[in-house]
């Protein structure tokens, strides 16, 4: 017996009706996913020129913090690395997210008073995220964040205790300080979205799974201010990017 072909009109509508099938019961995911067609964006920070010395701190004011560091201490407002990679400078997205929006993760990000000094030097962190803050010295710490665009506070810390704080703003930094002790210093950094970094030792950041797209990119120093570049990236792709910051004239 012989077969006929079907039309290809009734081929065409089974497919269609097939596809609906699948997109009902969450099928395979669509081409234009940007999870599944995300970039990275990595590279370094560098400083280029004589780099200065990072402050040293003097903490005889208080004895009990003394003791604690007899070889001294430097702050974290300067570090450089062996090949001139710059540590604690935060690289983020300033542009070209559009509307998009972003649930806070629920773990808190913790921020530390240890040896008198707050750990880590340079925070960031989401927008309506927990920040707990703890007191691992045996000395009262006062805890005073000078925010623009958030609501500043200014809370005592005995030893052993936790604050937990959030901030519903954006804001690149917020600096926070120890009226207790003056040399105690920090910054917060406070984002909408995910896509930000802290550089370490090497001065290398990534931001991972970012969608597609054309995107404003900005580094940012507490000493040294802030430098931007434009990127576009495409689906699937790695872009490399090198920030420089340079000695400034008369330093």
């Amino acid at each position: 017996m012989k077969v006929r072909s079907l039309p290809i009109i009734v081929i065409a509508a089974f497919a269609l009706f097939v596809a609906g099938r699948e997109a009902a019961r969450g099928g395979p995911p669509a081409k234009d996913n940007p999870v599944s067609r995300s970039v990275v964006v990595r590279g370094t920070v560098r400083f280029e020129g004589a780099a200065p010395r990072p402050t040293r701190i003097s903490m005889s004011a208080d004895p009990d913090c003394a003791k604690l560091h007899p070889a001294g201490v430097s702050s974290g407002d300067f570090l450089t690395g062996a090949d001139g990679g710059l540590q604690n400078v935060v690289v983020f997205v300033s542009d070209g997210l559009g509307d998009r929006s972003f649930e806070p993760p629920k773990q808190p990000e913790v921020f530390e008073q240890k040896g008198c000094m707050y750990q880590p030097h340079l925070v960031a962190m989401r927008t309506n995220q927990e920040l707990d803050v703890i007191n691992n010295d045996t000395v009262a710490h006062n805890l005073h964040s000078v925010p623009m665009n958030n609501r500043e506070w200014n809370k005592s810390q005995l030893p052993g205790m936790h604050i937990e704080v959030t901030f519903p703003r954006e804001e690149i930094a917020i600096p926070v300080k120890c009226n207790v002790h003056p040399w105690m210093k920090s910054y917060i950094s406070v984002f909408k979205h995910p896509y930000f970094a802290v550089t370490g030792k090497s001065g290398s950041f990534e931001l991972s799974n970012l969608p597609p797209g054309t995107y404003t990119i900005q580094a940012w120093h507490e000493k040294l201010g802030t430098a931007t570049q434009k990127i576009t990236v495409g689906p699937d792709a790695t872009k490399e990017m090198e920030f420089v910051f340079k000695a400034q004239a008369g330093h």
